[in-house]
């Protein structure tokens, strides 16, 4: 029989089903992988008992002739953003090392409720600000990848979701959850060889997700496959009335809509992606990218987003606004970490305290928030960025006059080695050259892996849809997906 591990959220639900295999049985093997696989420091806490109550209940009800739920004998992994009842949620930072929630957030709790159980919560990069899961407080997350050239530098799992994205190429769970502000879901994907999708901003609740950018931050399932992040996005959607941005929308059914076929679709290609120095295997990708698309019978089309120059200057005015305001709450008084000095004042305990708990990056991030929020500097920075904001989005309204969908490269680089970019900020902000802009306009987004590089390694190509419309996405990455025949995973080492 296959190994259990290798087999993804569909396959699992189906055979669970139809009795080919037990909800215990899956649950099981998945729970030994993780088990052996801490080298990779993929998982910060380690919930068996979890999973095996889920797959108790499934099969209970399967043996009860009951109808199954629709992610009965699923086991995922939940980043350790999103606040869980009862198990530790730390947002990889020691500000909030011990907090363990006494609430559920809105999207895992709708995953538990479709039957599925929880292997772990899964590391990240601290407060989710990083591209490379380098600023986690407990430890980088190594990637399951290794260069083909022999090469055994560690490498980077992308970021935020750096450890959903290990976990699920390393076969340790299905499929994760994870969360994308300005590409966390989808570069991390395209650089372990799987797939992930950013939905429109409102279809996902962000009740109980630890905030980082509140106007951007999006959950979004991570998989190894299309099929299995449209199955995973049908259960974690939805309108949610403790969420002020949520949307009050119908979840549409994806899985049950996928199609490969895209006649009659134009497929726009954004003229101003091109960037200076881009590596000729990722414009090779693209181009093969765009083949694949005309294969499925689309029409491409070029299309101009001339305001895409100025996207990650604006982000990294808002995001860091945003996020000095969120982690303003993180001030050792209510939860979390306190450090009180002897003989120190409020004032004091306050400046101990976050000194200790945030690392390197969240504190470089809150400086250049409180910055450009300060008097003097706001219409400077902030109301300026806020307005290129509203011209990228403009941008995108008017490509669709052409266009139904765009295809651009998801990064502009495969896997780096880790610490190789840690000494200089801009370089690893430029990872989000291709994510940036969809997430400034709320735009359902999606990476899905193409091929390898001259070292072995993934690319992904990014499908950027109208709002609302995940179908359009998830079908044209099916229809990459179906071409490129993307069969590659990495070797065990660890």
């Amino acid at each position: 029989m296959t190994d259990l591990t290798d087999l993804g959220v569909a396959a699992i639900r189906d055979g669970v089903r139809v009795g080919t295999f037990s909800a215990r049985e899956v649950a099981d093997a998945f729970i030994v992988k993780v088990s052996q696989a801490k080298a990779l420091n993929a998982f910060l806490v380690e919930t068996p008992d979890h999973a095996i109550a889920a797959a108790k209940e499934a099969d209970s009800a399967r043996a009860a002739g009951e109808a199954l739920k629709p992610l009965a004998g699923v086991p995922i992994g939940m980043k350790d953003l999103f606040c869980t009842k009862g198990v530790a949620s730390t947002a990889a930072s020691h500000i909030l090392e011990g907090f363990t929630p006494p609430y559920e957030s809105t999207v895992s709790g709708k995953l538990w409720d479709a039957g599925a159980g929880m292997l772990g919560k899964l590391n990240m990069d601290q407060f989710a600000m990083g591209s490379s899961n380098e600023t986690s407080a407990f430890g980088n997350v190594i990637s399951p990848w290794r260069r083909a050239d022999g090469g055994n530098a560690p490498l980077a799992p992308g970021g935020s979701s750096g450890g959903s994205s290990a976990a699920i190429a390393a076969r340790l769970c299905p499929a994760a959850t994870g969360t994308d502000t300005g590409g966390s879901i989808r570069q991390p994907a395209a650089f372990t060889g799987i797939s992930g999708i950013k939905p429109t901003y409102g279809r996902c609740s962000r009740w109980g997700v630890v905030a980082f950018a509140s106007s951007l931050d999006q959950a979004g399932p991570m998989a190894r496959d299309v099929r299995d992040c449209a199955i995973m996005l049908e259960a974690m959607s939805g309108f949610d009335p403790k969420d002020a941005t949520s949307l009050e929308l119908d979840v549409p059914k994806w899985e049950q809509s996928l199609s490969g076929n895209l006649r009659g679709k134009r497929v726009g290609i954004p003229k101003e992606y091109r960037v200076d120095n881009m590596p000729a295997e990722i414009d090779a990708l693209w181009q093969q990218g765009i083949d694949w698309l005309k294969d499925a019978g689309a029409e491409i089309v070029e299309v101009s987003l001339p305001h895409t120059k100025y996207a990650l200057p604006a982000y990294y005015i808002i995001a860091p606004a945003e996020a000095s305001s969120n982690l303003a709450r993180y001030d050792g008084v209510r939860y979390g970490l306190r450090d009180l000095p002897d003989g120190a004042n409020l004032q004091d305990m306050y400046a101990a305290t976050r000194a200790a708990g945030f690392g390197p990056e969240v504190k470089r991030r809150i400086l250049i928030g409180t910055y450009v929020l300060s008097a003097g500097f706001y219409d400077a920075y902030y109301t300026q960025a806020q307005k290129v904001r509203t011209l990228i989005a403009r941008d995108f309204d008017r490509a669709w006059e052409s266009c139904d969908l765009l295809l651009t490269p998801t990064a502009p680089s495969a896997a780096f080695a880790l610490g190789e970019k840690l000494a200089d900020p801009l370089a690893m902000y430029l990872n989000d050259v291709f994510t940036v802009p969809s997430s400034l306009a709320g735009l359902p987004a999606m990476s899905v892996p193409g091929g390898l590089d001259m070292g072995g390694l993934p690319l992904g190509l990014q499908i950027i849809g109208k709002a609302l419309d995940e179908q359009g996405v998830l079908n044209a990455g099916l229809a990459l997906e179906e071409r490129a025949g993307f069969v590659a995973r990495p070797e065990a080492w660890w």
